[in-house]
């Protein structure tokens, strides 16, 4: 019996963000399913894909990252996929609003990809 692939939808308006969350996923033995530069192309490839894990960066065009993650949690088709937010804001309340949001977990920009690489294959072990 083949295990099914652990999949990932990457959002980030920057494209060698993007570039770098696609190679820490794929280091850390995921499949990118999509990788997009805007909200709602992230809300539209979630729906489509149903990945275990979004990868949403905060500060978008179209939706931000609360934005997508509030509509995740709102759809009962795709609202138990896990969300982690990406985002320069750090502070206490950044975070918090992230979570109240919906967010499963939040990473601080800059990230070191051998963190992403580690902390992606140890939540990969918890699905």
């Amino acid at each position: 019996m083949t295990e099914t692939p652990y999949t990932v939808v990457i959002a980030d308006d920057d494209a060698d963000i993007r570039d770098l969350v696609s190679i820490s996923v794929r280091k850390a033995g995921l499949r990118v399913l999509a990788a997009v530069g805007d909200g709602a192309a992230a809300l539209d490839a979630i729906r489509t894909n149903r990945p275990d894990l979004a990868i949403l960066d905060i500060s978008m065009p179209e939706l931000n990252g609360m934005d997508v993650c509030r509509a995740v949690r709102a759809d009962a088709g795709i609202g138990d996929v896990r969300i982690l937010l990406l985002s320069a804001s750090v502070d206490e309340a950044a975070v918090n609003l992230g979570i109240e949001s919906g967010a499963d977990y939040f990473m601080a920009k800059p990230f070191s990809p051998r963190e992403m690489v580690e902390w992606l294959a140890v939540g990969k072990e918890a699905r």
